[in-house]
């Protein structure tokens, strides 16, 4: 019974330092979680990817510094907060007036990017959802702005860089102050209301054919003066010559080919012209 007894208590201890070694181990794992937790929130260093800066809080308040691309030494209790700094591009497809209230459908592209020297100020005044509070609301103003002052053929034409350069102005006046910079602003593509589309088209074709007409009539005025010329150059030639021959001049010509012909070895019949300056005339046999 004694031995019975000392063998459930021993058995009983033995269980005792189980369970504590177990709360041990449970608590020493609590503890490191707890470590982690605290040390990756309250890290001194702060890692920052390449293309963005970091704006440090301290309890929800920016301190102003800004942390730039790599590993940077920070106060435990501040807590960085990324914002990019590539190039980005906005997309806008809008409907918006001409001068003369004509409806357009207009694509428009922004290429921006936010400042590194004023992003903690980008932050603290606008957060960061920087892009739906000012960028994209901006940008549809500008553009209604732009285009209500160019009529529908221009936009169409000669007047998209114009609206183009007008729109990047406007945007840049607006969003440099808050820390964004307009890189570009790009019309992507212009739709007029169909009947206006078919009659710029219909305008346009018979602007290039007036210019085809134009070209071959100066073609033909030239190719007429160049007749003109040519016909000008033999006549004058001819009077040339035809001032030159004289009677004298003929009947000597006439004597050296009856010279030519006499000296012939051929057998021929001389046959003795008539009239005053008449010369013989040598056939052959």
């Amino acid at each position: 019974m004694e031995a019975g007894t000392t063998t459930r208590g021993l058995g009983g201890k033995g269980m005792d330092h189980q369970d504590q070694r177990n709360f041990r181990f449970i608590g020493f794992g609590a503890l490191a979680i707890f470590l982690l937790i605290v040390l990756s929130r309250f890290s001194p260093i702060a890692v920052v990817p390449a293309g963005h800066v970091g704006v440090l809080t301290v309890f929800g308040r920016v301190t102003g510094q800004v942390l730039h691309e790599g590993m940077n030494f920070i106060n435990p209790l501040a807590r960085p907060h990324l914002l990019s700094i590539r190039t980005q591009e906005m997309k806008e497809s809008s409907a918006v007036p001409s001068s003369e209230g004509l409806i357009l459908k207009m694509d428009t592209s922004l290429l921006y990017h936010v400042d590194p020297s004023q992003a903690s100020q980008l932050y603290q005044k606008v957060g960061e959802d920087y892009v739906y509070v000012i960028v994209e609301p901006l940008l549809r103003s500008s553009i209604r702005e732009a285009t209500a002052e160019n009529t529908a053929s221009a936009l169409y034409t000669s007047g998209r860089e114009l609206v183009a350069q007008r729109i990047m102005t406007e945007l840049s006046k607006s969003l440099a102050p808050r820390g964004i910079v307009v890189e570009n602003v790009l019309l992507r593509d212009i739709q007029l209301p169909e009947t206006l589309s078919s009659a710029i088209e219909a305008k346009q074709k018979a602007e290039q054919e007036s210019l085809q007409m134009q070209y071959v009539l100066t073609k033909e005025k030239q190719e007429a003066e160049r007749k003109r010329v040519e016909a000008q150059g033999i006549a004058d030639f001819q009077k040339i010559v035809t001032a030159g021959i004289s009677d004298q001049l003929l009947q000597w010509k006439g004597i050296e080919a009856t010279e030519k012909l006499a000296s012939s070895q051929n057998t021929k019949i001389v046959v003795v012209g008539g009239g005053k300056t008449g010369l013989p005339l040598i056939l052959g046999q």
